[in-house]
């Protein structure tokens, strides 16, 4: 029998959420206590705009944690494993963030906007009670607050061209990840060349949310000419690109190491950091998981609904986080949490999904290479 979730007030809505209903929204997911967007009824639409085209993505859920005062900067550091000594004003960073026990709770992206202010773009998590509490146990000297932002995405291989008509050709110049602020008629907006996609793309950071409609609607008036239409953050592209999901793809007690976020612990720096001592043991010792590329036999699957199984010999040895058939591929992929002594490229792997049994392989990632047309799909 079908069900429903019922729409109501203890579940935000964004700026742009009658803009979705309009456009002809068919699901939403709940993230960050927010309705998320996630299918206007054609997924393969949704898909082909995003890899040949153009899509714009509401994605307002993605939270932003300001972290504002004279100790904001020494803070933030404290917050995350990764050295950020790279860090300056008006270029995102890809922070993760753990507990005391080196477990991760978050994969933000910082934004520094100026020396005594940061958001930080939270994935699925109460980050702001959590960096609260931090702040108030060490004394810190800041303000932390969730801001008036509400991030509008515009992703595809045409997404650059979109939003210089919207804006002007020196978008062009934003390099990844980097981010200005800016006004679009009286739009306040912060401009970052970011998105969970690797088709390339923008992030329009709204800061005024009555101006929601005005800008989804001016995004799509732009977009008109280059095919833009609705969508959302893609499953099959992320898994396709090896793009985590936090809470997806990991578990209560993950590590960053365990999901090949190794690269950005900053285990020599001088100065302390949640975490840190566990995460030195760690790297020491090896993580004790890993997530891996798979790919697998049968028909055409469905997302899945749950972690499915994953034996060898009959002996468990992790699950398989998320699956779907992959276009480009032509085949069957996932993303797969198991231990490490059976993560290595080419280990043969048994697969219990939801509608019957899979042989797998685990594969080198990215699962599909960056730059792999659609027309190519097998």
């Amino acid at each position: 029998m079908p069900f429903q979730i019922v729409l109501g007030p203890a579940v935000r809505k964004s700026p742009f959420f009658n803009n979705t209903v309009a456009d002809g929204v068919s699901k939403f997911a709940v993230y960050n206590k927010m309705f998320l967007p996630i299918s206007y009824s054609d997924p393969a639409a949704e898909y082909r705009r995003l890899i040949e085209g153009v899509a714009m993505w509401d994605v307002a859920a993605q939270r932003q944690v300001e972290i504002k005062g004279a100790d904001a900067e020494r803070l933030v550091r404290y917050l995350t494993p990764r050295d950020l000594k790279d860090c300056v004003i008006g270029k995102g960073l890809y922070v993760p963030l753990c507990d005391h026990e080196g477990r991760l709770i978050n994969d933000p992206v910082l934004l520094p906007l100026a020396a005594d202010q940061f958001w930080l773009s939270i994935a699925d998590s109460d980050v702001l009670l959590w960096v609260r509490a931090v702040a108030a146990e060490g004394g810190f000297d800041v303000r932390i607050s969730e801001p008036d932002v509400s991030p509008l995405a515009v992703q595809g291989p045409k997404a650059e061209a979109v939003v210089c008509d919207l804006l002007g050709d020196w978008v062009k110049e934003l390099k990844y990840f980097w981010f200005r602020a800016t006004a679009l008629d009286g739009i306040p907006l912060v401009v970052a060349r970011s998105g969970w996609s690797k088709q390339g793309g923008f992030e329009l950071y709204l800061c005024d949310d009555t101006k929601g409609p005005e800008l989804w609607d001016r995004v799509k008036k732009a977009g008109a000419v280059y095919g833009i239409g609705p969508g959302a953050p893609n499953y099959i592209e992320r898994v396709e690109s090896g793009l985590l999901s936090y809470g997806t793809d990991t578990e209560a007690d993950t590590t960053p190491f365990e999901v090949g976020l190794g690269k950005l612990i900053g285990l020599d720096r001088s100065d302390d950091f949640i975490g840190k001592q566990p995460l030195i043991r760690e790297a020491q010792t090896g993580p004790a998981h890993q997530l891996v590329g798979i790919t697998f036999d049968g028909d055409p699957v469905k997302p899945n609904q749950h972690p499915w199984p994953v034996c060898i010999d009959g002996a468990s040895v992790g699950t398989a986080r998320i699956v779907c058939h992959s276009p480009r591929r032509g085949g069957n992929i996932g993303l797969a949490l198991l231990k490490t002594q059976y993560a290595a490229i080419g280990t043969a792997l048994e697969i219990e999904g939801e509608g019957g049994r899979h042989k797998g392989i685990v594969v080198p990632q990215p699962l599909v290479p960056p730059g792999t047309p659609l027309a190519q799909a097998n």
